[in-house]
């Protein structure tokens, strides 16, 4: 490449505007590995969670990959509800020119149980946290995004949600509500230029699941998870799940009289 067209190049890029992306949830797990996989690609990210030290590492490491500030972090609970409009108008103002046009929410919780019982407290954080912090965030995100007349909602849910099961019964119910919720404002957002994206991952080796015998063919890595699941974003793909194959098993188990469900070992 000449001297000239190489100068081309760079002026080109440095005057193509840059995507911005929030990922909810961000310090561990999924959310760590979302953070990443849209950094490689190029967006300037917002990285929103509970955890200072976990996100300021992320933020530290993602940012002396990219060579530039590309990564900023925001300390915040998702159960406090009444602070997201604020703090999203912030995120907002601090992307300036890198325009939001992605956000995902996969802040979640799963609390061990040895006996198999989960407390009421331990039931209700479950439902605060994957749907209702879901509701809050995409909620909100979703009228700044129709406002701009473009970008992206991903809302993380789970295969966990497709049917009741044996097990951990709020958590569930928790995927299944998101889904619909997310399902719903699909519909709702049609014609507005906003996407809206249900992803729904299976068996992924992470922190949360560390204490879970997964059987090992049918469990991928969190980097895995996340490069299927932003590319299922970026091109507006309304639900996908991770990997492909779990579509047709959960066909499957939604076909299941509920006597044989009663049998399943999960």
């Amino acid at each position: 490449m000449t001297d000239q067209a190489m100068m081309r190049a760079q002026q080109t890029s440095a005057s193509r505007p840059r995507r911005g992306a929030l990922v909810i949830g961000a310090s561990s797990g999924i959310g760590a590995a979302l953070a990443r996989e849209l950094a490689r690609r190029g967006y300037t990210l917002a990285l929103v969670a509970r955890r200072e030290d976990r996100l300021g590492s992320l933020r530290d490491e993602i940012n002396r990959a990219s060579g530039r500030d590309s990564a900023r972090v925001y300390v915040h609970d998702v159960r406090d509800y009444d602070a997201v409009p604020d703090l999203l108008r912030q995120i907002v103002t601090d992307l300036g020119a890198d325009t939001l046009q992605m956000v995902v929410y996969t802040a979640g919780i799963m609390p061990d149980s040895a006996t198999g019982v989960w407390s009421f407290a331990e039931e209700r954080a479950m439902l605060e946290t994957n749907t209702i912090g879901a509701i809050r965030w995409l909620g909100s995100a979703a009228e700044a995004l129709t406002a701009q007349g473009h970008g992206t909602l991903v809302g993380v849910s789970s295969v966990a949600g497709e049917r009741g099961r044996r097990g951990n019964s709020a958590y569930q119910a928790s995927k299944a509500a998101l889904t619909t919720w997310l399902e719903s404002l699909r519909y709702r957002l049609k014609g507005s230029g906003v996407r809206v994206v249900t992803a729904k991952p299976g068996y992924v080796a992470t922190e949360m699941t560390a204490g879970m015998k997964l059987p090992q063919r049918a469990t991928i890595s969190a980097d895995e998870a996340a490069r299927r699941i932003v590319s299922a974003a970026e091109r507006g793909r309304a639900v996908t799940y991770v990997p492909g194959y779990w579509r047709p098993i959960m066909w499957t188990v939604r076909q299941l009289p509920a006597f044989l469900m009663t049998r399943l070992p999960v």
